[in-house]
């Protein structure tokens, strides 16, 4: 699978990866040895909760890994026509408020961040789209119209 993930969220993801495979995996050994030094490991749960911890972070290093191996930078290309990458303005029907978004890969998705998923109902509805094009997509309440009021 490819990840189209930005520069910024490509370093995250290495800063990320870093203070695991370091600090991290450090201190779960040094939380396993204590609990080791607690005695009987079957019920110990300092011992438990470590070796939870540990299969958590390992976890985490295994999909973070992956995505970089996979990952493809987005290259903003300036156009007039909606990719990932772009910062998008628009407006539902029967608002007259506008909204913001950046689409996005789906490893950066953030709602709260105005980040949205191309691969979002939104998102693939906005693809290849330009400035003053209507368009509608389905969603759990109905279909939804927003018109593009313009695209950075």
């Amino acid at each position: 699978m490819e990840y189209q993930l930005s520069k910024q969220k490509i370093d995250e993801l290495n800063e990320e990866v870093l203070f695991l495979k370091g600090t991290k995996r450090k201190e779960i050994a040094e939380q396993l040895e204590y609990a080791k030094s607690l005695g009987d490991l079957s019920e110990n749960a300092e011992y438990l909760q470590a070796r939870e911890d540990q299969a958590k972070t390992e976890e985490r290093i295994a999909q973070i890994e992956e995505i970089l191996k996979s990952a493809v930078v987005i290259e903003k290309h300036h156009s007039n026509m909606v990719e990932v990458g772009s910062t998008v303005v628009v407006k539902k029907s029967g608002s007259s408020t506008t909204q913001k978004y950046e689409i996005v890969g789906s490893e950066e998705a953030d709602m709260s961040q105005g980040k949205i998923s191309n691969m979002s109902p939104l998102g693939v509805a906005l693809f290849g789209k330009k400035k003053g094009e209507v368009v509608k997509f389905k969603t759990p309440a109905g279909i939804t119209q927003y018109e593009i009021i313009d695209i950075e």
